[in-house]
């Protein structure tokens, strides 16, 4: 835009200021002192007018900025308030670039700055916002750091070059920051940010080297193949004249401008192809015509053709029918892609190789990988040899692996793990683990492999950034857990893992937890129970409850015990107390038993938490002829069988308890509970009989059990079922002597009951 202009709405609200003032200035002459000449009246009305309008007009501007609900809004009110006079203003938008947590008000400044370079407007003191644009391309993201790169094309190259190439050369920064200065760079028409790209292309940080490269290129400069060819094309820039590099540089610019046009229309080109295969593809139903046509297109010589059949060859693979995927056909396709000539396909095969271990290509990855130039590639085929490799070492033999191979295998991992990135250095531990889980490997041999994971943890201790201590450990953790070499590396590591216990990242405590309890589980339990089972790492805890559970004995049921509650962790502790009350005497579950009846315990258990207790109990009791905890034990689970529906169970339960009563108040409760269970089951019959019996032994009055087991079941009967159907049907059949006068009274009542029932349920359905 050529001049700033307001939006329509700031252009509404700076007339209403306008007629505000003028309104003002009448009331000013109407009523100013007397004494006051006129001409100093005026003077003094003028000012006073200009005053009120820019505070007015400032502070509409300031609420347009911040809480502006378009961004276009903010961006006109950002403009107006940059051209202003008043000092308050400029302390504004400054306010504005520093705020972090209102990110559309900073980024309508910068807008704002950016469009200043076309504007009529002179802006004063333009060098107060390199600090603050520099400050944003430190700590925002990419989309946001671009914005400000642009705003920072107001100044001449020379008032912000120096901050600018440090922030990108400086390896102290983070790399998020370094690339945001490269895009800032990219921008500057200035040979030097030019010079500077092409020096951070020999970055020894990959992030970094790649974003100048990217840089570079999207310019339309080359950036060589070489250091001789970078120094050479390097010195051609550095002779140039400014006039001669802006020349260039507008050449460049337009050529590329070309060239994205015809990317753009090949790009569509090319989908349209692609979108075509995968129509043809989905079209095709026999696997073994699928494996023929995807293993044509493996060897097509285009090379955005050959990652599509990469990319359907690897969903194949990962789908529910991969043992259909044609090995025999893919194989021979995918074994010459690991050296194709393009960078993209080597990757792609690299990662479809880390899932498909079953291909013997040890040999062809390592061959590559000696040859290979790009460093990603390189480290991605590493990770797929590593996985080829372990499959031949499991395989039994039907994919081998030579010694030379596996040693040579284990050097490059060495390599990797002494790297200082912690990406490269985990997956050099991991690839080393890999191949010291199988044996084949002299003492004096593996020892230097072990040492040297031991070695380069201790290089990362006291680093504040934990991570890679933390995967580290992990690895050797597995080693103590599950390799040939599993005594050696315990007596290595043990004393790491102990150390690592202090350790206040989560993820180094975990894995030093799982060291130790993969090298002996009893005693790690015996150490760790007493600081760690409050650990601030879930994950440890759970561990902890999990070893418990394994090994652990009567004194380990009291910290699980205060795991369970509705704040606690349920389901690691309980699960833990079950195993242990699996392998435990019968009275140790006596005890708990107990422990599970007291009125503030029984809420922290759930009914299935309390039946599977049980029903351990109930075996141990069993085997142990413990008749009197068995009692109690049957009496728990006859009421939870009830509760859950589980009536053929309870059943069981209640008849020996029947068989074992020792009063009759005691045997009538249980009776009164079986009849409620023959209720609700249904079983008439066994209900029928039941009362039979007991009305031979005695009469039954309003107080007894099973009359009030009779009433319970009326007033609450099981979902969908009739209550006043069964007990009619049950009473009917039921054969009492004649001197059962009680029970008459209870069968008169009941009946009387179910007729107004009757009747009522008649009127509300509107029968007669």
């Amino acid at each position: 835009m050529a001049k700033f202009q307001p939006s329509s709405w700031l252009r509404v609200l700076t007339m209403s200021v306008k007629r505000l003032c003028v309104l003002l200035l009448m009331l000013i002459i109407g009523c100013h002192k007397a004494g006051i000449g006129a001409e100093e009246s005026a003077l003094m009305v003028n000012h006073s007018i200009e005053q009120a309008e820019l505070t007015t007009k400032l502070r509409i501007y300031k609420n347009a900025l911040f809480e502006g609900s378009k961004e276009q809004i903010r961006v006109d009110a950002a403009g107006e308030i940059l051209v202003s006079s008043d000092p308050l203003a400029r302390e504004m938008l400054l306010g504005a670039l520093k705020q972090r947590e209102n990110r559309g008000a900073r980024m309508a400044v910068c807008k704002a700055l950016s469009e200043s370079a076309t504007s009529d407007h002179i802006i004063k003191n333009k060098q107060d916002f390199i600090i603050p644009l520099l400050d944003i391309l430190k700590t925002e993201a990419a989309d946001q750091a671009e914005i400000a790169a642009r705003a920072c094309l107001i100044f001449d190259y020379e008032q912000l070059s120096k901050q600018m190439e440090e922030m990108a050369t400086d390896r102290k920064m983070p790399t998020a920051a370094r690339i945001n200065a490269i895009g800032a760079l990219k921008l500057q028409p200035d040979k030097r940010a030019i010079l500077k790209l092409i020096d951070l292309l020999d970055d020894s940080e990959e992030q970094v080297s790649v974003g100048a490269e990217k840089a570079l290129t999207s310019l339309n400069i080359p950036v060589g193949t070489d250091a001789a060819s970078r120094r050479q094309i390097r010195n051609g820039i550095e002779q140039m004249g400014r006039r001669e590099f802006l020349r260039d540089w507008g050449i460049r610019q337009e050529t590329r401008r070309q060239l994205l046009e015809i990317e753009k229309q090949r790009d569509h080109w090319r989908q349209l192809y692609l979108e075509a295969l995968d129509r043809v593809y989905a079209g095709i139903k026999d696997d073994g015509a699928r494996g023929k046509f995807l293993g044509g297109y493996l060897a097509d010589s285009e090379a955005v053709v050959r990652l599509w059949a990469l990319g359907k060859t690897a969903e194949w693979w990962s789908g529910t029918n991969k043992s259909k995927l044609p090995i025999d056909v893919l194989g021979p396709a995918l074994m010459s892609l690991i050296s194709d000539q393009d960078r993209d396909v080597r990757l792609e095969t690299a990662d479809l190789l880390c899932l498909m271990g079953n291909l013997n290509t040890a040999e062809r990855l390592l061959e590559q990988m000696r040859v290979e130039g790009d460093d990603n590639v390189r480290m991605r085929m590493f990770v797929a040899l590593g996985v080829a490799c372990h499959y031949a070492l499991s395989s039994g033999g039907s994919v081998t692996v030579s010694p030379e191979i596996t040693t040579e295998v284990l050097e490059w991992a060495k390599k990797y793990l002494f790297e200082p990135d912690p990406v490269k250095s985990q997956k050099g531990a991991e690839v080393m683990k890999k191949l010291l889980e199988r044996n084949g490997m002299t003492a004096e041999k593996i020892g230097q492999y072990l040492e040297a994971l031991a070695g380069r943890y201790e290089q990362e201790q006291n680093k504040p950034d934990g991570m890679l201590r933390g995967e580290l450990l992990r690895v050797m953790a597995g080693l103590c857990a599950q390799s040939a070499y599993q005594t050696t590396s315990a007596r290595l590591f043990k004393p790491l893992f102990e150390g690592a216990l202090k350790d206040e990242t989560d993820s180094v405590r975990e894995a030093a937890v799982n060291g130790l309890v993969n090298i002996d589980k009893a005693r790690a339990l015996k150490k760790l129970r007493t600081d760690f089972i409050d650990d601030p790492n879930p994950r440890v805890r759970e561990k902890l409850a999990e070893v418990a559970g394994e090994v652990g004995g009567k004194d380990d049921l009291g910290w699980l015990w205060g795991k369970i509650g509705p704040n606690g962790e349920n389901e690691p502790a309980w699960q833990a107390m079950l195993k242990i009350f699996r392998r435990s005497e019968a009275a140790i579950l006596a005890e708990w038993v107990s422990e599970f009846e007291l009125p503030e315990t029984k809420t922290k258990l759930s009914d299935d938490q309390r039946l599977s207790f049980l029903e351990i109990a109930e075996r141990k009791a069993t085997g142990e002829n413990e008749e009197d905890m068995l009692r109690t034990v049957r009496k728990g689970l006859a009421r939870l069988y009830r509760g859950g529906g589980k009536f053929e169970r309870a059943e069981e339960s209640l008849v020996w308890l029947l068989s074992v009563a020792l009063a009759d108040g005691e045997r009538e409760s249980v009776l009164a509970d079986l009849l409620d269970v023959y209720l609700r089951w249904p079983r008439s019959n066994a209900a029928v009989e039941l009362l039979n019996k007991r009305l031979l032994e005695k009469d039954l009055s309003s107080n007894d059990a099973i009359i009030g087991s009779i009433d319970n079941y009326l007033r609450n009967p099981p979902g969908g079922a009739d209550p006043n159907t069964l007990v009619c049907e049950l009473l009917s059949r039921v054969i009492a002597p004649r001197d059962r006068s009680q029970w008459q009274v209870q069968v008169q009542r009941w009946t009387e009951s179910m007729g107004g029932a009757r009747e009522a349920a008649k009127l509300e359905k509107g029968g007669s």
